[in-house]
């Protein structure tokens, strides 16, 4: 493995994949602009009328209920413009390695009554991805270590990937994700292509493609516009998928089910022309770092491995030795799915690339999920580790177990969102985890780097 990072190369360079073109997707909607349910409606049906599905088994890849998304809207639309036209219809949530949804909390997020989703969408077949069953995937064929280093712009050059998919996007005659677009720490800008890999793969691409991310550091990759290297290897997997492929990508008002945008057409253009709208929508600017953030997580993130979204989505408007704080007393668990996490614990990315032999056997992608939320810093034999910025814990995960995880311990009936409003170091983020701050370019003297850092002579540049 090669462990120089890189810069992501953005819009310039696709790593010799397909970019997408916003031109060629059919669009709505735009930045600042707000649809309502008639116009949603009218442009899912006037989509999908034109998109060859009479007779067709499909299957619609749906997010589960960690992104903000109207799909009872939506997936009402895609019903009545399927009624009497494909053959058969499977609803696979993309949980990726996230805890899978009870019936109960499939039927608020989908929009049926729990027991009954006949009743609302007849006929239709609705599943969870089962990441932990050998039975869910089939196999695609492996992405080679040449091809490889290309995708990665050299990052990875010595080995090769198997690809696994669920065998009912991969069965079916046609695949329709169907979700949001927003700034993510691993690919640039999430959706399109990312709701097959890593959203209903197998383990070796999740975890593959995480540590791409992480090398290059969730600060430099996120809200990165264009193909990432991890965009062109999710992109390389998905043309390997036998199903004709399309997407219903949009742009959702954080924390509403309001779109902003919509777009249809392969994932790739649908994707383009939806990152170009969250670029611009998701995006918040600041002129000057803060000393300390207040993240307020809302309670659809159950765990810290959801919930660290609410460090990396703030921490580029954070000054070398601040703090952010997530506040959550609703999460009592480090992570559901990956109890490894709470084994190897919260470390910036040289800290394992600098002691690759002990963590190369541990599973990539917790790795990179650890670097996630420890950000940026540097690690050597003789001074260990050292953080740009403090992370603290406000939530009901015990003392013991935050500080066991190299987090800082808050108890959260001491915090007093108010109080640390009216700080004027302190910026608190009600609804933590969609929305990205960075720095303003060019913005105020001493306002530091993009990703809030101040030049150099600390050696924590990341």
């Amino acid at each position: 493995m090669t462990t120089t990072p890189t810069r992501p190369a953005g819009a310039e360079h696709a790593f010799g994949t397909e970019p997408g073109d916003p031109a060629r997707a059919r669009t709505t909607g735009g930045p600042g602009e707000r649809l309502d349910d008639a116009q949603v409606t009218a442009f899912v049906a006037a989509a999908l009328a034109d998109a060859d599905l009479d007779g067709a088994s499909v299957c619609l890849v749906v997010p589960d209920g960690t992104r903000t998304c109207p799909l009872p809207l939506l997936l009402g639309a895609v019903r009545d413009a399927l009624a009497g036209r494909a053959r058969e219809v499977t609803v696979v949530v993309a949980l990726g390695t996230h805890q899978a949804m009870s019936e109960e909390h499939l039927a608020r997020h989908l929009g049926f009554t729990a027991g009954d989703s006949a009743g609302t969408y007849p006929g239709w077949t609705i599943l969870n991805h089962a990441s932990g069953d050998p039975e869910t995937f089939v196999d695609l064929g492996t992405i080679g270590a040449e091809r490889m280093a290309e995708l990665t712009g050299g990052l990875m050059s010595d080995l090769s990937v198997d690809v696994r998919i669920n065998r009912h996007v991969a069965e079916a005659d046609v695949a329709v994700v169907v979700g949001p677009v927003f700034p993510h720490e691993v690919v640039g800008f999430s959706g399109g292509n990312k709701y097959f890999f890593p959203g209903v793969s197998g383990q070796e691409l999740i975890d593959l493609s995480h540590w791409v991310g992480a090398l290059i550091t969730s600060a430099e990759v996120i809200g990165t516009r264009g193909v990432t290297p991890v965009r062109a290897l999710v992109n390389e997997a998905a043309a390997m998928i036998p199903a004709r492929r399309l997407a219903l990508c949009l742009v959702v008002a954080s924390g509403t089910d309001t779109l902003h945008a919509a777009a249809f057409g392969t994932p790739e253009d649908a994707w383009a022309a939806c990152a170009a709208v969250s670029a611009e929508t998701h995006v918040s600017y600041r002129d000057a770092p803060v000393r300390r953030v207040l993240s307020v997580m809302p309670t659809k993130y159950e765990d810290i491995w959801t919930a660290a979204k609410g460090f990396y989505k703030l921490e580029p408007v954070v000054a070398d030795g601040g703090e952010v704080i997530i506040y959550a007393p609703h999460i009592t668990e480090v992570s559901v799915m990956h109890p490894d996490i709470v084994e190897i614990g919260y470390h910036n990315r040289d800290y394992f690339l600098g002691q690759w032999e002990r963590f190369r056997d541990r599973p990539w992608g917790d790795l990179a999920h650890s670097t996630h939320l420890r950000g940026q810093g540097t690690w050597d034999p003789e001074h260990g580790e050292r953080n740009r910025v403090t992370v603290t814990l406000a939530t009901g995960i015990p003392r013991e177990v935050v500080e066991a995880v190299n987090l800082r311990y808050l108890d959260p009936a001491t915090v007093d969102v108010d109080a640390y409003a009216a700080d004027p170091d302190t910026f608190v983020e009600p609804h933590a985890g969609e929305v990205l701050y960075r720095l303003r370019p060019g913005g105020a003297p001493g306002a530091g780097e993009p990703d809030g850092r101040q030049p150099p002579e600390t050696g924590l540049d990341g």
